[in-house]
């Protein structure tokens, strides 16, 4: 679904804003037409069948037809403006948002003055951006709306999509100590192998330093959970309570430095002593016997 102008001024050409890709509103227009017959058939045979047990089977013929066909027709719009509801979907925690923040002013403009109105709404701005409690949480809360949309360019840039075209589903972030944490259903087609190799990329287009993706469920591998990684906590300087636990008037007591060994003295080492067992002759088989140690000590003098 997209828009187009013929031409442009000072001699620019055609310009097209893709909303919905053409292979994606070809899909969703098949998949209507099969949800409308199947939905219509299906629940025009079971009302009838229902009905045939109180009517005439004519009579009950017509009922089913008057319920399948809206039951179908209601089947077709749904799976029909399936992009447009997706679409809707990553943009809602927005669309909600800016309804909130104007029918705010709307209605406060409207019941107070408007010196009142500029305090509340300075009240409001001001209080979460001087308190670094609220400002960090702000600032937490708008890294997740920005990653939920990043993760959809990586989708629609270089993850590769199923045959109909649609993208892995985006169903909600939360931020954690180290970034922000974002479950996301897959479509059939693919796979988490497929994310796998994609991370690097995904933590550049996210703006962040790694990116993670394990299972968020053990019995659906379509279930998964990503992990934006901004800052390292483990690193940081942390603050113990301990040290105001300490009396500061408590004495100190000198300790002995004990004497630490920096070399060994061998000759303090008792070398052990080592006992060869004699070796019996062997006589089983037929086999040559050992030699046999000689009862006379040879005169070791000619060696020496």
């Amino acid at each position: 679904m997209s828009k187009s102008s013929s031409r442009r001024p000072f001699g620019r050409g055609a310009a097209t804003v893709t909303v919905i890709e053409a292979r994606v509103h070809r899909s969703s227009a098949r998949n209507a037409r099969l949800a409308l017959v199947l939905t219509a058939v299906i629940a025009g045979l079971l009302a009838a069948v229902v009905a045939a047990a109180s009517i005439h089977p004519i009579l009950a013929l017509f009922v089913g037809v008057l319920v399948g066909v809206p039951l179908g027709c209601l089947a077709w719009l749904l799976v029909r403006i399936w992009p447009v509801l997706r679409l809707l979907w990553w943009w809602l925690p927005e669309t909600v948002l800016a309804v909130a923040v104007l029918t705010f002013w709307v209605q406060l403009a409207d019941h107070t003055s408007t010196v009142v109105t500029l305090a509340g709404m300075v009240l409001v701005v001001g209080v979460p951006a001087a308190v670094p409690v609220f400002r960090r949480a702000l600032v937490s809360w708008t890294w997740c709306l920005v990653v939920r949309h990043r993760l959809r360019v990586c989708f629609a840039q270089f993850i590769i999509a199923n045959q109909s075209g649609s993208l892995p589903l985006i169903l909600w972030a939360r931020p954690t100590p180290v970034g922000e944490r974002v479950w996301v259903y897959l479509r059939p087609g693919l796979s988490m192998a497929d994310l796998e190799g994609r991370l690097d990329k995904i933590a550049v287009t996210c703006h962040a330093s790694t990116a993670l993706v394990e299972r968020a469920s053990d019995g659906n591998a379509a279930y998964l959970r990503f992990d934006i990684k901004r800052r390292e906590v483990l690193t940081a300087t942390v603050g113990s309570p301990l040290v105001d636990v300490i009396n500061p008037d408590t004495p100190t007591v000198d300790r002995p430095v004990p004497v630490i060994p920096t070399a060994l003295d061998l000759p303090d080492i008792a070398a052990p002593t080592v006992t060869i067992p004699a070796q019996k002759p062997a006589t089983a088989n037929g086999s040559k016997p050992a030699a046999s140690s000689s009862a006379v000590a040879d005169d070791i003098s000619d060696w020496l």
